[in-house]
């Protein structure tokens, strides 16, 4: 997808929310008419700009009430000899870190050592925060139609053994040089150099990203 389409995925974006926010709190008959139509508009944009159905798209955006939010993903950063622990995704066959989603009821401490655990067998303990990242600000692809902020913590290894799942087939400890092709609906090149930049210098802090 070109710089013009994310623009105007950004722009869609920035609509879905304002209607769903407006469908949490209307009352009035014709706002709510009003703030339905701002949704169906953005799903029409959004399945214009993806070459999806415009119902389809309106569908998942009708999934989401209440207060429009970022989603949060979570990825372990766990090193062993001076490599990093990555998985291989069933789901396109690329591999990245160990994560996912958030769980209500969880911190997200608790949320990325369980991730790490489902997805490769090995028990960690979170130690530090080293990226906080807008998903729409990196080059993932595809682009989600949903805000995401990416929550990279550094995990110390305490123990288990390279074990698939449901959701991943393979587990493996790689160099910086020994990378294989990412998922990059889940991590990119970038985040990855990044993360071994944090593994050599320990005191450097938080990344996050910038206005604009």
């Amino acid at each position: 997808m070109g710089a013009s389409n994310l623009h105007w995925l950004g722009w869609c974006k920035r609509l879905q929310a304002i209607a769903q926010n407006g469908l949490t709190f209307a009352h009035d008959p014709h706002d709510i008419e009003r703030y339905q139509a701002v949704r169906r508009i953005a799903a029409e944009m959004m399945a214009d700009a993806a070459g999806l159905q415009p119902a389809a798209v309106l569908d998942l955006l009708a999934k989401e009430t209440g207060y429009a939010t970022p989603k949060v993903d979570l990825r372990g950063v766990v090193f062993r000899e001076g490599k990093l622990l990555l998985v291989r995704e069933r789901a396109d066959g690329r591999w990245t870190l160990p994560g996912g989603w958030a769980d209500v009821g969880e911190s997200p401490a608790e949320s990325v050592e369980r991730e790490v655990f489902e997805e490769s067998g090995f028990i960690v303990r979170a130690a530090k925060i080293l990226a906080v990242f807008d998903r729409g600000k990196h080059p993932h692809q595809p682009p989600f139609a949903f805000h995401v902020y990416k929550i990279f913590m550094r995990c110390s290894l305490l123990g288990g053994q390279e074990t698939a799942s449901s959701e991943t087939d393979s587990v493996a400890f790689f160099g910086e040089t020994e990378i294989p092709e990412l998922s990059i609906s889940r991590v990119t090149p970038a985040q990855i150099r990044r993360m071994f930049d944090h593994h050599r210098q320990p005191e450097l802090p938080a990344d996050f990203d910038g206005a604009g």
